[in-house]
C-alpha cells in the first residue's frame, strides 16, 4: 500500500513506474480495512483466513469493486 497526496500524484507515479493503476482508497477506507484485517493477527491461534472471510472483510470496509473480487475469473486455467 502506498500513500499519495492526490490522484494526480498516483497517476504520475504509475506512469513513471510503468505500473497499472490499482484501487484508490480514502483514508477512511484504509482505516476500516485495517480495523477488520489486523485485530487477531498476533493471536497464537491465528491460522490465516478463508477466501470467504477475506471477502467479508472487504465488504465491511466498503470495498465492492471488481478489484476486490477474489472469485476465479471465468475461463481461467487455475
Amino acid at each position: 500500500m502506498l500513500l499519495f497526496r492526490s490522484e494526480e500524484n498516483i497517476e504520475a507515479w504509475c506512469q513513471q513506474q510503468q505500473m497499472p493503476l490499482g484501487q484508490i482508497l480514502s483514508l477512511e477506507q484504509v482505516w476500516q480495512l485495517s480495523q477488520q484485517w489486523y485485530p487477531d493477527r498476533l493471536s497464537p491461534d491465528f491460522a490465516g483466513r478463508s477466501q470467504k472471510q477475506v471477502e467479508v472483510i472487504f465488504q465491511k470496509a466498503g470495498l465492492f469493486s471488481s478489484f476486490w473480487d477474489l472469485s476465479p475469473a471465468v475461463g481461467s486455467n487455475s
